[in-house]
């Protein structure tokens, strides 16, 4: 009788010791719950500590508005207090070796990497809609080979005025500059337009990544309005080819920036060497009529007479 209430005992012991080892796991297991998980993230006060001159040059940067304010789409990612590492990541792991393999820094980073850090706030922007499909984007020109994201004050971010804008872009289009300093030019040495005025740096839907002005038209037009049109009689390369099918958008050695020395040359590009219509009216696009002595000078300047080359209200044959 003895040893069964010695066994009893025994396995009542067991039992006990197993209670008490799971309820001290559990007691251990909510103190863990109740302690959160360190921060990846050290703010951007600790970021000032070493990078002083860094964070006073950035609290006058554009940027400094994810340190401050509760912008759409910022708020929910949480930056307040951490504008540096919703660029460079979290940085706790950094301010505690010091080293830089534990910082992520765009301007090192290739440029796919980098423009996803940017895209991540910019992307809906309605200049960097073509950002991905960009002729930057596809030779892998980053972000920050324009854009100094540290940069003092609103112009430090990018360059802003025409003579810096055009400096900046030469220092990569060294071919399309030279072409600036042909005799009929657009005015971009003399800093009256930038290469801005004509092309989306961050990319466009149209060709060489040209502005688009009004319902998707050429950006031309934005200062040639009197070319826009519509017109009664269109021109058609105007209109289906644009500016560049007879003119040299950067600069030309010919007057009027045109793509031939001759006036006629380049109207006989297209209004020669092709069959003629039975349709008497419709003269434009067939060999020039029989009284067009092309030996004769006078009818060598074709815009002499068809005066109205990019359209017209009032005359098929665009004389007027």
């Amino acid at each position: 009788m003895e040893a069964v209430t010695g066994h009893v005992s025994h396995g009542a012991m067991i039992r006990l010791r197993v209670l008490v080892v799971l309820a001290l796991l559990a007691m251990a297991g909510v103190k863990a719950a109740g302690q959160a998980a360190p921060s990846p993230y050290a703010g951007s006060e600790a970021c000032q500590t070493c990078h002083e001159d860094i964070f006073n040059a950035f609290a006058k940067n554009p940027h400094h508005l994810v340190e401050t304010d509760a912008r759409p789409g910022w708020k929910a990612g949480g930056w307040q207090g951490r504008a540096c590492e919703s660029c460079h990541g979290p940085a706790q792991k950094h301010t505690e070796s010091a080293s830089a393999e534990d910082i992520r820094n765009p301007a090192k980073l290739a440029a796919a990497a980098a423009g996803r850090v940017c895209l991540s706030c910019h992307l809906n922007q309605p200049t960097h809609a073509g950002r991905l499909e960009s002729s930057h984007a596809k030779n892998d020109v980053s972000c920050t080979a324009c854009h100094k994201v540290h940069g003092n004050g609103p112009s430090g971010l990018v360059a802003r005025t025409a003579s810096a804008i055009n400096q900046q872009c030469s220092s990569c289009h060294t071919g399309v500059w030279a072409q600036f300093q042909r005799p009929s030019h657009h005015r971009l040495p003399e800093g009256a337009m930038s290469c801005v005025d004509c092309h989306n740096p961050h990319g466009s839907i149209r060709p060489a990544m040209t502005q688009a002005f009004g319902a998707n038209e050429p950006g031309c037009l934005k200062c040639h309005g009197e070319k826009r049109g519509p017109f009664a009689f269109e021109h058609a390369p105007v209109r289906f080819e644009g500016c560049r099918s007879c003119h040299e958008p950067h600069g030309s050695a010919n007057p009027r920036m045109l793509a031939r020395q001759e006036v006629r040359n380049l109207c006989l590009e297209c209004h020669a060497n092709l069959p003629r219509v039975t349709n008497t009216n419709a003269a434009l696009g067939v060999v020039p009529p029989a009284f067009h002595d092309l030996r004769s000078p006078r009818f060598r300047n074709c815009t002499v007479c068809h005066q109205k080359i990019h359209g017209s209200h009032v005359d098929r044959n665009l004389l007027r």
